[in-house]
């Protein structure tokens, strides 16, 4: 049974410490043997000062399955704009845990304390195509992110959070 794969809290706290140790403040551990793979699945450890930068897969087949397997996060949609048009909350033991994000949908994740996930994709993984930034959120490693972040944070359905215009509501 040497090709059994098990996934426990020892692997999960590994990750989280590995996330906090990050200058990216999340860390990943691939499931899937190579980019190449059909199906992309790893699990994903997040801080709570980790930056997604809001992005949406521009490939027609690319949609994103995530599931919540240790505390919980926020998923903000938004409009072309940069309107948050939904938040949903996945929490491991909460009502909702899991979501599919279909192609071409604006998301980004935040967090209030460390969480662990699971991602699941359609591959192969190309770093060159996998995502479309938005042009109204700022690059990461800007000095505009600690307050984007925060916004991101806070934000509630109808809010602009475009860092380009004067404010950000």
């Amino acid at each position: 049974m040497d090709d059994i794969k098990y996934f426990d809290k020892a692997l999960f706290s590994d990750l989280k410490q590995k996330a906090a140790e990050s200058p990216r403040r999340r860390a990943n551990f691939n499931v899937h043997k190579s980019y190449t793979d059909l199906v992309q699945r790893l699990f994903i450890a997040m801080m709570p000062d980790s930056y997604v930068r809001p992005h949406r897969h521009v490939q027609a087949h690319k949609w994103e399955f995530f599931m919540v397997v240790e505390g919980e996060l926020n998923i903000l949609f938004f409009n072309d704009e940069g309107v948050v048009t939904e938040r949903v909350t996945l929490a491991a033991n909460g009502e909702t845990s899991g979501i599919e994000i279909p192609p071409n949908t604006w998301h980004a994740t935040v967090c209030h304390s460390p969480v662990v996930f699971m991602e699941v994709k359609q591959g192969p993984y190309e770093m060159s195509v996998d995502k479309g930034f938005a042009n109204w959120s700022p690059e990461e490693g800007s000095d505009l992110v600690p307050r984007f972040l925060a916004s991101l944070k806070q934000a509630k359905v109808g809010s602009e959070v475009n860092c380009l215009s004067s404010h950000i509501s």
